[in-house]
Parts: structure tokens; sequence; C-alpha cells
């Protein structure tokens, strides 16, 4: 498993190759390269490659696993909606003590739970701070999430939990996207471009997030927050909702700036549907966002991790303060 050692001096690289780009092991390193130019963009020695996140369509060659299992380098590629389609990586595959944990994780315990909600909240409050806006729906929508923030604790069961967290997600969706005629949060269902764009953002973090999480072995399908369920990644599922904040952001934003507006959907049978020719600019908006964060995520996933095995109190457990 990663050390101090290995992220002191090794990072995480994201290599875009959506466009026409391949890799390449050549000398002992792994070059870029533009197949239109016929040229080569950067090189990486494997001894500085934490992990490796490569974006679009490549080809797996035998010379590149033999590296990253040289190196203990894990590799996750992802379609351009950052869903992972393959995975190597001999370490995470080989923490069975991890899943063993996991599976023994009691029905109940509302220790882990509680930590992310708080951590969701807290960012959803400091978005609305953000705002610097004052009265009103923000700040009603402030003061009434500070309160549901101090029941959390004394919360007795999984249910008071979801209650306090569905009820500051309805004031700070109502508040925080007020100028735009918000109505309500209506998942997956496309029932304005708000609520399209949000299901885009939330379905790229979900698949971002779900790589860090196996870079440590972890079993995706088991929860400790969200009910288990049929082919339902309740591991991951738990695990966005401190990071939900960066997708929030980013949408009121480009809606702010103009970036993405109602002329990017077609409405049909009810619903809005991006538009084919916007769907490149749509996932490079978040792509951008997430690859900038990618340190962040990486360094909570290894925390939560570490926190997870040694069964640590809930005030060591990592939070992610979006800033």
């Amino acid at each position: 498993m990663f050390t101090h050692k290995d992220i002191e001096y090794r990072s995480v690289f994201v290599v875009n190759c959506l466009e026409k780009r391949a890799l390449r092991v050549v000398s002992g390193e792994l070059l870029l390269e533009d197949t239109e130019a016929k040229k080569t963009l950067t090189k990486l020695p494997f001894q500085k490659i934490l992990a490796l996140f490569v974006i679009g369509n490549i080809s797996i060659t035998t010379p590149l696993i033999d590296k990253c299992s040289k190196f203990g380098i894990p590799l996750v590629v992802m379609k351009g909606n950052f869903r992972p389609v393959f995975f190597y990586s001999i370490t995470a595959e080989a923490n069975f003590l991890l899943r063993k944990k996991q599976y023994e994780y009691k029905k109940g315990n509302l220790q882990i739970p509680k930590i992310l909600v708080e951590n969701k909240i807290r960012n959803q409050i400091r978005l609305l701070e953000k705002t610097r806006i004052k009265q009103g729906l923000i700040q009603s929508a402030k003061e009434q999430c500070n309160k549901l923030l101090a029941l959390l604790p004394e919360a007795p069961a999984y249910e008071s939990v979801m209650g306090i967290e569905g009820k500051a997600a309805n004031l700070f969706f109502s508040a925080y996207f007020e100028p735009f005629g918000w109505k309500a949060r209506y998942p997956r269902v496309k029932t304005d471009p708000i609520n399209a764009t949000l299901d885009i953002g939330y379905t790229l973090l979900f698949n971002y997030v779900e790589a860090f999480a196996r870079l440590f072995g972890f079993d995706p399908y088991m929860g400790v927050y969200h009910q288990l369920w049929f082919k339902r990644k309740s591991l991951i599922c738990d695990l966005v909702e401190p990071f939900r904040c960066l997708i929030d952001q980013q949408v009121r934003k480009a809606f702010n700036l103009g970036q993405c507006k109602p002329a990017d959907f077609n409405l049909i049978k009810n619903e809005y549907i991006l538009k084919r020719e916007r769907s490149s600019d749509y996932s490079k908006m978040f792509f951008d966002v997430l690859i900038e964060q990618k340190a962040e995520f990486f360094q909570y996933m290894q925390s939560y991790y570490r926190c997870f095995m040694q069964q640590r109190e809930s005030d060591k457990y990592p939070r992610f303060n979006i800033q």
C-alpha cells in the first residue's frame, strides 16, 4: 500500500487521451504522443508515478502493464464520462483485510454516516456563504442548516440522519439556485436544465470517486451509509457526498456566466436532454474542476482508508473542505 514517501515523491497523473493520443513505453519512460502530429507531448518516469489515470480510448500494451507491476502503479482506464472500464493493481486486489472489515461493519453504526453528512452540510453552508448574500433565502438557509448540524451528533437512528441530510439539501438547493427559478431536486428526471446539468456533473463525480476508491482495494458495493441494493455501488454513493459541492458550485457559476443555458437542451417527453454538440463542452467543464482536485481526492481516500482499517474515532476521519 502507499507510504508517506510515495506521497512525497510521486504524483497522480491523469492523461487525456480523448483526442488523438497514444501511450508508449520507451527506455523505461512513459511517453504520451500526439498520433496526428507524430510528436512526443510529455515523458513520465515510472519512478515518479503514484497512480495513472487514462481517460479515453487507448491500447493497453504488455510493456505498460509490466512497468506498472514493477513500480506498483495502479492503472485506471476511464471513458470520457470518467466511468472506469479497466483497473489494474496487484496491491489493491490483494487487500482482503480491507474487504473483510467492510463486510464486518455493523449495520446501524452511525459513526461514519454522520461524518459524511456533516461534511456535506458544512460544504453546502460554505457555498451559501460564498454568494456573499446576507439576507433573504440565502441567509435563512444558512441559519437553518446550522441548526440541523447541531442536531446531527445526537441523531438516534439511520432515518434521523437521512432526514437531516434531506432537509439540509432542500434548504440549500432552494436558496443556492433561486436565481434560476429552482423548483426542486429531481435526480435523473431532468425536469429542467439545472437538474439535468447537476446529473451530468454528479455522474462524472461518481465515476471519478470510484476510480480512487479502487486504488485502495475497496469493494465499491459495500457501503456504510447508503443501503445495499443489487448492483448499487453503495460505498461510492457514500464517498461522493463531501465532494458534491464541487459540482454544485460549478453549475451555479456556469449558468451565471452563460456558459450553460436552457438553449443547450432539447425538451423531449418532458425531459431536458443536452444537445449532442454541447456534450463535450459540458464534460470539459466538470473535467477541469475534478482534475484540478486530484491530489485532494487521493489524500482524502488514503486518509479514509487508514481510518477505516484502524477503526479510528470519528474525529480522525478526513473532511473535504471546499475553499
